[in-house]
């Protein structure tokens, strides 16, 4: 793996707006650079603490008897482990990076400084206070990521905000004509995220019984599908053209897969409980805008590919490309395997089962993540002038990948196993039992997967700025 192509990202077609003459920004804002550098490096060590936590439950699952301590009961330890990856990690590395890809793109300055840490603050704060009183059994009911109670969740969502006013403001005054269109989508699922959270935890609008279950499984597909999904993608629509020093294929495919994603996406919550008391009419509107996202998927993974076409040696001398790649291609083949669970005869046997645990780490880990990944090895190196050592990111990638597949294809055939067991009658504990060596498999691709992201953590540590190269490289422009 060698350095990358040092190059000037090309922009498509402008949707046309007022210019103004603002401040430009450049790489090697001293101030600019120690942003986005700490909201990755507290991305980081929350992706280290909240994979930790993973690594101890996946151990449990073959020694369940491990420990016999409250707060480190799996009841209490898996919602540290999903909110934390959630909320610390994969946010605050993507906000990290947008605070990078915005400015750029805009060619201004970021807007106000000090908001962008006081969002850092409070967002770290809100993971920081919800471990905790999760840990100690205080939490808001088993809704899946919505454990985080009430207030703890609304620092996150002031964070979230700021941050959000912070970046249309950047946007507003650009100094170009155009809002490329990484901004679409980071803007985009920053303000359907506004949205959500309100909906989702506002205290005098939450429900009992089903109602409660519906707003659930709105919450928890839109959280994955209207946070995390657009703004990855938006990073890549900027690292992908920036890194090949080639165009995006197509500026109207992109526009394609925006609009669809906003509209299809918003739909498809309730095909979590298929099966479910819930309306039958509700049930089966999820499932056709779940079909519909396949036109979303096709629009942006073809857009990804063809932009690569004819690249394949540069990819392959990369260290960040084979991230993006890999995620790309996660993105399109576990995005539609959701669609295929989302089938009535598919949901009967995979639901419930250790098989959505799997897709969960496919999309999440191997689409999110990834990208994050390799917008991380691709745009850092360029702001700190400090590149990661190769053996490490070919570490890095090669025991997330395998980890990743070790532990997705193990859950998968025994999630499968599951489905089978409860639809034949057969007593419960037989299910338990035929998934002991699929959780074995669990735990060792779980493992890689931890020791991946230790690698990782060097990795941005050798990446950090150094005052004295980033002062000399500023007096240089």
């Amino acid at each position: 793996m060698m350095s990358e192509v040092r190059s000037a990202a090309v922009l498509p077609r402008p949707l046309v707006v007022a210019k103004a003459r603002v401040e430009p920004v450049a790489d090697t804002d001293t101030a600019w650079v120690r942003l986005v550098y700490r909201y990755l490096a507290w991305s980081t060590a929350w992706l280290v603490f909240g994979t930790l936590v993973g690594e101890y439950l996946g151990i449990k699952f073959v020694r369940p008897d491990l420990d016999h301590v409250a707060w480190l009961s799996f009841g209490r330890l898996r919602p540290v482990h999903t909110n934390t990856v959630f909320w610390g990690w994969s946010s605050l590395a993507m906000l990290g990076m947008a605070l990078y890809v915005v400015p750029k793109t805009s060619r201004r300055s970021l807007y106000s400084f000090p908001l962008a840490y006081l969002s850092l603050a409070l967002i770290n704060v809100s993971v920081l206070v919800g471990d905790l009183l999760l840990m100690n059994g205080i939490t808001n009911g088993a809704q899946e990521y919505r454990e985080y109670i009430w207030p703890v969740q609304a620092v996150f969502a002031t964070g979230v905000i700021l941050i959000a006013y912070n970046l249309i403001r950047t946007i507003a005054t650009r100094d170009v004509e155009e809002i490329y269109i990484s901004n679409w989508y980071i803007m985009g699922g920053l303000l359907w995220t506004i949205a959500l959270l309100v909906i989702a935890y506002i205290p005098w609008y939450q429900q009992n019984g089903i109602s409660e279950t519906v707003i659930q499984g709105f919450y928890m597909h839109m959280g994955v599908g209207m946070w995390f999904t657009p703004i990855v993608l938006g990073l890549t629509y900027y690292s992908l053209p920036r890194l090949l020093n080639k165009p995006i294929y197509s500026y109207s495919l992109g526009v394609l897969a925006f609009w669809t994603q906003m509209v299809f996406y918003s739909m498809i919550g309730a095909h979590h409980f298929i099966f479910a008391p819930i309306p039958w009419w509700l049930q089966t509107v999820a499932i056709i805008f779940s079909v519909g996202m396949v036109v979303t998927l096709a629009a942006g993974t073809g857009n990804f590919l063809l932009t690569m076409r004819g690249s394949g040696r540069m990819i392959a001398r990369s260290y960040s490309l084979p991230f993006i790649l890999a995620g790309v291609l996660s993105y399109f083949l576990f995005s539609f395997q959701g669609t295929f669970e989302a089938l009535r005869p598919l949901q009967a046997l995979w639901h419930f089962t250790n098989y959505t645990v799997a897709h969960s780490h496919l999309t999440m880990y191997g689409f999110v993540a990834f990208l994050i990944w390799g917008t991380v090895y691709g745009l850092v190196p360029r702001m700190t002038g400090h590149e990661p050592p190769a053996l490490g990111v070919g570490i890095h990638f090669w025991f997330a990948l395998i980890g990743l597949l070790l532990y997705s294809i193990a859950l998968m055939i025994g999630g499968t196993m599951q489905g089978d067991n409860w639809i034949a009658g057969n007593p419960f504990i037989h299910s338990v039992t035929d998934m002991l060596p699929y959780w074995l498999w669990r735990a060792v691709g779980g493992s890689l997967m931890f020791v991946s992201h230790l690698v990782f953590a060097w990795n941005v540590w050798a990446m950090r700025p150094r005052a004295a190269v980033v002062a000399t490289a500023a007096a240089g422009e």
